[in-house]
């Protein structure tokens, strides 16, 4: 009886679920809220870019603050593309990521 004899397996092994690539996944972000992220991150990236091209300037600190600002916008919005279009939603669960 210790080596396991007795103690077959009853029931059948589950098949592993299809895995999508990087667990890519629009369950939670469906509708209009999918473009509008998108187009959120599209416009940060362009502010970004259309600070960067700003070459002399007299007072700087509001482009300063104005980079500032646009690449965090653009760091957030794919922050959120990434949790809420991969798996990651699910494994930090949906109670934590509404309260953050």
């Amino acid at each position: 009886m210790e080596d396991g004899a007795v103690y077959n397996e009853t029931t059948e092994p589950q098949a592993k679920p299809l895995r999508r690539p990087f667990g890519c996944t629009l369950r939670h972000l469906w509708g209009w809220r999918l473009p509008i992220k998108a187009l959120q991150a599209i416009l940060s990236l362009l502010a970004v870019i259309c600070e960067e091209i700003v070459e002399d300037c007299i007072t700087c600190g509001g482009l300063y603050f104005f980079e500032f600002t646009s690449c965090s916008a653009f760091l957030l919005s794919l922050l959120i593309l990434c949790v809420y279009c991969t798996d990651v939603y699910e494994t930090f669960g949906e109670d934590k990521v509404q309260t953050v």
